[in-house]
């Protein structure tokens, strides 16, 4: 499994490195398409637990509103584009389900929850990791925030198997223990405050060794959310992985869950407090 995982990892980072070094359009379709697959899988997942979620307006939608986040900054769109799909996405939603229970389904109203949900969850909060890359010194802010996500969970996974005694979440994720969660604290915020020097003296931005320590921190400390989020999906409907496209890892959302709350999280507290 530990091999599975370091390959699949490695290919990863074959595809996902070259896509943030050069940016534009080669980045925003990478992120489109893995937020896409993503959806999908989330729509799967509660399909499975008996729910009738919009598949086309899930995976459509996010879609739409990753490429549009993306668009607006690299060719001129208005950013008011972004907004604008996102409500007339919920709107359709609305009438797809309203149709949907005078046809006879009458979990319409819940399967419209799940749809909405999806769409903000998987689209809007997900388009903050193309958010980032378009801030001024974009790539040295995601490969800053990135990693953070990337020395918590690593860190965890490794200390708590090893010596994890103490459930984190006994319903939510049995595995997950406060050993490893505080070792990826630990070493997200370590690691982070160590890139944030380096890539200031390669040419990234003025930050000092606290700044980035607090941005590691507090990413550290609240991406754990996003895995054990999409677990709380998992578990209500009987899954193990939301999928099985990355060899080792499950599913993108299986990747990608901690990512989303890194991408949303980061870009707040760097322009609410490092710009």
């Amino acid at each position: 499994m530990l091999i599975k995982r370091t390959l699949a990892a490695l290919a990863l980072a074959a595809v996902g490195i070259p896509a943030m070094i050069l940016g534009g359009i080669f980045y925003y379709g990478l992120i489109t398409l893995l937020l896409g697959i993503a959806t999908w899988e989330y729509g799967k997942i509660f399909h499975t637990a008996g729910y009738n979620a919009s598949t086309p307006l899930l995976v459509g939608g996010v879609v739409l509103l990753s490429a549009l986040r993306g668009l607006s900054a690299s060719m001129g769109f208005s950013p008011d584009l972004a907004p604008a799909a996102l409500t007339l996405l919920i709107l359709a939603a609305m009438t797809w389900h309203l149709l949907d229970y005078e046809k006879g389904r009458d979990q319409a109203a819940t399967d419209f929850t799940i749809t909405v949900a999806g769409i903000v969850y998987l689209g809007w909060i997900g388009a903050y990791l193309i958010d980032i890359r378009n801030l001024p010194d974009g790539l040295w802010w995601l490969a800053l925030v990135l990693p953070s996500a990337w020395f918590a969970d690593t860190a965890a996974y490794f200390f708590g198997r090893r010596f994890g005694k103490h459930q984190l979440s006994s319903r939510l994720s049995p595995k997950k223990t406060w050993e490893g969660y505080w070792a990826g604290v630990f070493f997200g915020t370590i690691g982070t405050a160590g890139l944030a020097i380096l890539w200031q003296r390669l040419g990234g931005p003025d930050l000092t060794l606290w700044q980035g320590a607090g941005l590691g921190a507090a990413l550290s400390i609240l991406t754990t959310l996003g895995d054990l989020g999409e677990s709380m999906f998992k578990r209500q409907a009987g899954v193990k992985d939301s999928g099985n496209i990355i060899p080792g890892h499950g599913g993108v959302l299986d990747r990608i869950d901690s990512w989303l709350w890194a991408g949303a999280l980061g870009y707040l507290l760097i322009v609410w407090f490092l710009l």
